[in-house]
């Protein structure tokens, strides 16, 4: 399960993985500890908070990852 929770003043994300008990993490930040501007529209306050959710979770988990895309150029 994978949550983030808002108040006036603060955030909170949390993960609980249904696979591991071992793994689950919470932690609660102001909005000037992620460098979010929490006076911005509320679609725009989503799409930060979101970014900054997965990049904690990336780190939580020590997850790195990369895309990779394969181009063909024919002539």
């Amino acid at each position: 399960m994978l949550s983030t929770v808002v108040n006036d003043e603060k955030v909170t994300f949390s993960f609980n993985p249904s696979i591991s008990e071992d793994t689950k993490a919470t932690e609660t930040f102001t909005f000037e500890e992620l460098e979010i501007n929490k006076n911005v529209d509320e679609k725009t306050l989503k799409k930060e908070l979101e970014k900054k959710f997965q990049a904690w979770v990336l780190n939580k988990l020590n997850i790195s990852y990369s895309i990779v895309i394969e181009e063909s150029f024919e002539k």
